[in-house]
């Protein structure tokens, strides 16, 4: 198979939609980051992408809809649901519902669970291509499981080069981190993965409080992507919060004080800057003459908490 990459206007994306729904994956962009897609009622095709990714089978995808009157047809909703939905859709969180029992949800994608992961995308590419489609689009982080995430059809071909048919091409993601998880399946909500939505906002919104349950596991009682332990992870080892810096090392520097020679994720301090950057320079750094990497401390606060869970995960040793 030869992988082509192809650009984002609305021929190629109705020939991508095209190969969707023949079965055959598509990598797209989101406003997040690239996104591996197959039909999300397609058994065969969502298999593809386990496949593809190498990602565990017990690892549930999140479900991508055209709107929210199609994501009320595959899960029971909920107040905080349409809170949430009425905020932040089409945007950058995730909600996990309970299945009804006459979804039409590939049961591989929720993992056997009796949730399933649902966003509607802000990317107008994601946007046509799940309309061209005529059904929710399955798709996780368009690399192989356990790396670093894909923010441009670059970073997608490098990993996943003739094991797809095609890339569309929407250049560099605007946010570069993925959604915001939140369980909504349970009678207290809980943030799963931190991302672009913060918490503050979250809680704004719905005006009442939620947990933050870090809920990183090695095993297979996930219930949400992004909870394996070591995962986003550059090739070569890398340290956080890191003050003193070695020789042979590169650094990943953050705020005005970073060292000359540093990928400086934001040299204003500003965390939308540092979240944007943050894969796209970790990709830079992995392809290098990189011995190990170094970080530099990024506060914990605001964005800056989904910032330091990528990097957390990213820095485990095997």
């Amino acid at each position: 198979m030869i992988t082509k990459i192809l650009e984002g206007n609305l021929d190629n994306i109705s020939l991508a939609a095209t190969a969707l729904k023949s079965g055959k994956l598509v990598a797209f962009p989101t406003e997040t980051v690239y996104g591996l897609g197959a039909i999300a009622t397609d058994d065969d095709a969502v298999a593809k992408i386990f496949k593809a990714k190498s990602r565990p089978s017990f690892n549930p995808l999140i479900i991508h809809f055209k709107n929210i009157l199609d994501v009320k047809k595959e899960v029971f909703w909920n107040d905080t649901a349409e809170a949430l939905a009425r905020t932040f859709w089409p945007g950058p969180i995730t909600l996990i519902l309970n299945r009804k029992n006459t979804s039409k949800i590939s049961v591989l994608a929720s993992a056997g669970l009796k949730t399933v992961a649902v966003r509607v995308p802000g990317h107008y590419i994601a946007k046509i291509l799940i309309q061209e489609c005529g059904a929710p689009i399955a798709a996780p982080s368009a690399n192989e499981s356990g790396l670093i995430s894909p923010t441009d059809a670059q970073h997608v071909m490098k990993s996943l080069f003739n094991k797809i048919p095609y890339i569309i091409d929407g250049r560099a993601t605007k946010i570069g981190l993925e959604s915001t998880v939140i369980d909504l399946s349970q009678d207290a909500p809980a943030i799963l993965r931190p991302g672009y939505i913060t918490k503050e906002q979250i809680e704004k919104s719905i005006k009442y409080s939620v947990t933050v349950n870090d809920g990183s596991t090695n095993g297979t009682n996930v219930i949400s992507p992004g909870m394996i332990n070591k995962h986003y992870s550059p090739n070569v080892p890398m340290r956080i919060n890191a003050t003193e810096f070695l020789k042979n090392e590169k650094v990943l520097g953050f705020g005005p004080k970073a060292p000359t020679l540093a990928m400086n994720l934001s040299y204003s301090s500003n965390l939308d800057e540092a979240a944007s950057n943050l894969f796209k320079f970790l990709h830079k750094l992995d392809h290098s003459d990189t011995q190990s990497i170094a970080v530099m401390p990024i506060p914990e606060v605001g964005l800056g908490i989904a910032i330091n869970d990528r990097l957390r995960r990213a820095s485990l040793k095997d």
